[in-house]
């Protein structure tokens, strides 16, 4: 049986490098489709247009205007495809109008060496029956955000402050993450995870919708199955925008995805 994420990602090939979706309306927040969604919509279509490299390693995404569920198309062009990796440029567009321009390098992560060297130390959060659960949030807020029934998220109870009005105004949201129907999340997915968790700006007590300006998503290995663990962190508001770095990890401890995202300061 199909994953939920394979049905809602599934595109319809119309033609060179052209793709047709329907983006659904259950990963609507605040106003307009979430932008990881989108992300993987477009790489799906760019894993179809260069099969013998079917995952993303470096996907730089600008998000132009707010996706609305429904009809929308995906255009692909291969700039280069050599022996290792393929750079493709892609669109998606509703209404004679783009919604995000990507620029991406695809390869094969399989056929990379899995050696590892790394300073960095994986997300230090509490077991899964210590931590909150993203279903305990208020219907409102769900009826507003029904990407949020997506997910399985347990939030770190260190970093949750801001859902009682007490944020911690260290700028810092980590959560055990899985898909709401148990299936694993394959390479091309971690673009959407990397965008998953609500705006780290929420723990500096600043909540609300943040539109995403650009998004950059390194994507380091395949997942092994089982939670992934999901830090976002801000360190800087300025001039009406955010910064939020992100590192998801795999149950096998591995550095799996990171990104950086430049977002407008959500408003009251």
């Amino acid at each position: 049986m199909p994953s939920e994420w394979d049905t809602h990602t599934a595109l319809t090939a119309t033609g060179d490098g052209l793709f047709g979706a329907d983006l659904d309306a259950g990963w609507l927040v605040g106003g307009g489709v979430n932008g990881g969604y989108l992300l993987g919509v477009v790489g799906t279509a760019i894993a179809e247009a260069v099969p013998a490299k079917p995952h993303p390693l470096a996907v730089s995404a600008h998000y132009l205007s707010a996706a609305r569920p429904g009809s929308a198309q995906v255009s692909t062009r291969v700039l280069r495809e050599g022996g290792s990796v393929a750079t493709v440029s892609a669109e998606l567009a509703q209404e004679g109008s783009t919604r995000i321009s990507v620029l991406a390098t695809y390869g094969d992560l399989r056929a990379m060496p899995d050696d590892v060297a790394t300073t960095a130390e994986p997300p230090r959060l509490p077991p899964l029956e210590e931590c909150v659960a993203g279903s305990l949030a208020p219907e409102e807020t769900r009826r507003v955000a029904p990407v949020m029934d997506r997910f399985d998220m347990r939030f770190d109870p260190a970093c949750i402050g801001w859902a009682m009005g007490a944020p911690s105004g260290r700028g810092h949201i980590q959560a055990w993450f899985r898909m709401a129907d148990g299936h694993d999340v394959d390479p091309v997915a971690l673009l959407m995870v990397c965008d998953a968790l609500p705006p780290v700006t929420f723990d500096l007590g600043r909540p609300g919708w943040a539109p995403t300006l650009e998004l950059t998503v390194h994507v380091r290995a395949v997942p092994a199955p089982g939670w992934l663990r999901v830090s976002h962190r801000t360190r800087n508001i300025a001039g009406g925008m955010f910064e939020e770095d992100c590192e998801v990890w795999d149950s096998a401890d591995r550095l799996v995805a990171q990104s950086r995202q430049l977002a407008m300061q959500p408003r009251a």
